[in-house]
């Protein structure tokens, strides 16, 4: 099931890109990415409230509280410069240069998480760092 969700999210994060282009036109970066993280905090709480998990807010760990917020302000920094990046710039050079995270997250994953990083993992890594640059060269 993994894998649906998965590629949902690859869909929904092309759509994502094709629509902000669009959104942004005319309007600060900063400010439309203020209007989005609006649209996904009330749709991710709608979604905790009608899955009826919010009771589970008293049991998260301090250490769990600590590491959902530094990831809240990874997001917002990416979002924030990922939308400067599309005003700028050409959806099709600044959406396979933010999808280097692949890569940076395979290597932060094997440095801090110590998983597993196998030659088919660096393969990988290479043709999608090589394809980025075949992209946007």
């Amino acid at each position: 099931m993994w894998f649906v969700f998965a590629l949902l999210s690859a869909v929904f994060a092309a759509l994502t890109s094709i629509l902000a282009k669009v959104g942004i036109e005319d309007v600060s970066s900063n400010l439309a990415t203020a209007i989005r993280t609006v649209v996904v905090l009330i749709m991710a709480w709608g979604m905790v409230f009608l899955t009826g998990t919010q009771s589970g807010i008293s049991s998260i760990s301090k250490k769990s509280w600590i590491f959902l917020i530094l990831s809240g302000l990874a997001t917002g920094a990416s979002w924030l410069c990922y939308y400067r990046a599309l005003q700028i710039g050409d959806a099709s050079k600044v959406v396979p240069i933010d999808k280097l995270s692949v890569v940076i997250t395979l290597v932060l994953a094997f440095v801090f998480l110590h998983e597993e990083f196998t030659v088919k993992s660096l393969i990988g890594c290479v043709l999608i760092g090589a394809g980025t640059l075949f992209m946007v060269l």
